[in-house]
């Protein structure tokens, strides 16, 4: 749960939320269009369905369209989710190895500070130390 906060938190900081946001729009906006335009689809969850399976690349071929409108909205929404998962993958990890490279910065320099001030330690902290510098070994 503490991962998920911190990969929602660097898309709405990083703004990847609004472009989630748009793509689910589009997404629901370009089955209605399908729905209405193409006679291949008879049903919105058919036009769901499509573009579900067109933007995921499995492609079974149950449905199918028949109109240039419905190829071209198939096209647009694809690259979109192509655009968007390379988007996402891109800057969340670089976002996440960033902010664990700080943490890592933060622990080893508190961990250089106690070490520099062993005689003002207590006992606890001395075994604390002790089994952290047994881990790293």
């Amino acid at each position: 749960m503490k991962k998920m906060r911190l990969f929602w938190s660097i898309v709405k900081r990083t703004g990847l939320n609004k472009c989630l946001i748009g793509f689910f729009v589009c997404f629901f906006l370009f089955s209605l269009i399908l729905y209405l335009v193409d006679g291949n689809i008879n049903s919105y969850p058919d036009a769901l369905w499509y573009l579900f399976v067109s933007c995921t690349s499995i492609g079974f071929g149950d449905i199918v369209v028949s109109t240039v409108v419905g190829r071209i909205l198939t096209v647009l929404i694809t690259v979109y989710e192509i655009v968007l998962i390379a988007m996402m993958s891109g800057v969340v990890v670089s976002n996440y190895l960033e902010i664990v490279n700080i943490r890592k910065k933060e622990s080893t320099t508190m961990f250089l500070d106690k070490l520099e001030h062993l005689t003002e330690l207590s006992h606890d902290e001395l075994a604390e130390i002790e089994s952290k510098v047994k881990k790293i070994k």
